[in-house]
Formats: structure tokens, C-alpha cells, sequence
């Protein structure tokens, strides 16, 4: 795939995926009218990593869910990792906020909190209904324009904060690196099972089974894990207390840059 100029895309062999995902190939260009469309065939496979995981999909098993031939899908997708990037970007879906202004307004000070806690609120949400996201996402690859418009979103969020925009690119990747950290520990810990309601009760049973008999070796694990027994103010709420701890940290850092300026 080449640029306008002449030279080659950035993107090099996944050039397919950037056809898919940003020119609109929708149908085969020769043949009959196809029984098959990237919608079916990207929500086909999207159900079979919901109910097991990344490793459940191939170009194989997805054409079989469908009652179609493996050439019938190649048609439409060239490959896996085509196919993965469309499942990405669906399972993304429209961000929080979309249609709706830009970003808050200038005279909302806090704005700018409100909308990002959203946000995050929401992508959290995301990687709770699709876990095989934390796996596809890991390793180059092309942003569709739902993923896209997220990064959009948590961005005009910042727009009218003073952070210059390599600041607001870095605030955006911190506040998204912390939902995906707590959405990976979640996913470990076997969230949604009968034996699991948070990461810090599983976290806390597991730490009790190993201090017993051993907690004068552990003093600061042992009473910092006794203390969760009758704190209930951040019991299963690490995500939203990291989260509240980093938006103190912007908050102070826009603070201090507006008094110097």
C-alpha cells in the first residue's frame, strides 16, 4: 500500500487491515450476490472469543459457525489477523459521549474530570464484555475508526485543560493503562465465576491462605490485608481509586502549570 506521494504505508503488510477497517470494502468484487457480509462474519467470530477466548477463533471455526467454506470467508477477510482488527474495532464500538459537543465547556473547570471518569467508566465496561480484547490488542497493529474515536473523545475532553497536546496524549495513555491493568487482574482472577465478585476479594483470599503461620515474616502485607476486612470504602474499587488518583494528579499539574504561566 502506497501514500499519495509514492512511498510505502507505514503499515506495511497489514495494508489489508487498513482496507478493511477504513476503505469501506463491504462485498467481493466479482461473483454472485454474497450470502456473507464482514458484519456476519466479524460478529460470528466475536461470539466465539466471548465464550472462549482469542484462541477459539480461526479462520476454520468461524466459516464452520457459518455453514460456509474456509475460501467462502477469504473472499471477504484476507487472513486472522484481518479478521481480528475488524473484531477489535466492532467490540469498541461508539464511545462514550459520540454526537454529543467536542469537549466540556471553557467555563467548566471540572468538566474535563467529569468526561474522561466517563469515559474510563465506559471502557472498563468494554474490556468486562469482550476479555480476549486484552490479548488482541497487544502488538502493532491498525486503530479502526471506532477505536479511534475513542482516543477522539478522551481527548477533547483535554482540549481546553492547558496541557500541550503531547500532554494530553500521555494523560490519555495512563488513565488507559490503568483501566486495562485492572481489567488484566480481573480477567486472571476469573472475574463474573461464582467464586469471584472483585479483584481485591480474590486478592485477599489468596493473601490469607499464604500469611497463615507466616505473618511475622509479612508484617506490612499481613495488616494492610486485615485492615480490608473492615474498609469498605475501597473494597473492589481499585480501578476508581487509581483513577481518582491520577485525575488529582492532572488536576494538580494544570494548577501548577496555570500558576507559572
Amino acid at each position: 500500500m502506497a501514500g499519495d506521494d509514492g512511498k510505502r504505508s507505514v503499515f506495511g503488510d497489514q495494508a489489508g487491515s487498513v482496507e478493511l477497517l477504513w476503505g469501506g470494502r463491504e462485498r467481493p468484487s466479482r461473483g454472485p450476490k454474497p450470502a456473507l457480509s464482514l458484519e456476519r462474519i466479524t460478529h460470528t467470530a466475536m461470539a466465539l472469543a466471548d465464550a472462549g477466548g482469542l484462541g477459539a477463533v480461526s479462520m476454520q471455526r468461524v466459516a464452520a459457525e457459518l455453514d460456509f467454506t474456509k475460501m467462502s470467508l477469504y473472499r471477504y477477510v484476507p487472513g486472522k489477523s484481518e479478521l481480528v482488527a475488524l473484531m477489535i474495532d466492532t467490540a469498541m464500538g461508539e464511545p462514550p459521549g459520540a454526537g454529543a459537543p467536542a469537549g466540556p465547556g471553557q467555563d467548566d473547570r471540572e468538566g474535563w474530570r467529569v468526561a474522561l471518569r466517563a469515559w474510563a467508566k465506559a471502557l472498563a465496561a468494554v474490556y468486562h464484555r469482550h476479555p480476549w480484547l486484552l490479548d488482541a490488542g497487544v502488538g502493532p497493529r491498525v486503530m479502526g475508526p471506532h477505536e479511534l474515536g475513542w482516543t477522539e473523545r478522551a481527548l477533547a475532553a483535554l482540549a481546553d485543560t492547558g496541557l500541550t497536546g503531547g500532554e494530553q496524549l500521555d494523560a490519555v495513555v495512563v488513565v488507559h493503562g490503568h483501566i486495562r491493568t485492572l481489567a488484566q487482574v480481573s480477567a486472571s482472577m476469573g472475574l463474573g465465576s461464582a467464586r469471584a465478585k472483585g479483584p481485591e476479594e480474590v486478592m485477599s483470599a489468596a493473601l490469607n491462605e499464604l500469611l497463615a503461620g507466616r505473618a511475622d515474616r509479612f508484617p506490612a502485607v499481613a495488616a494492610a490485608v486485615a485492615d480490608t476486612g473492615t474498609d469498605t470504602t475501597s473494597r473492589d474499587q481499585a480501578w476508581q481509586f487509581g483513577l481518582e488518583r491520577i485525575l488529582d494528579g492532572l488536576e494538580a499539574y494544570m494548577s501548577r502549570a496555570r500558576g507559572g504561566a
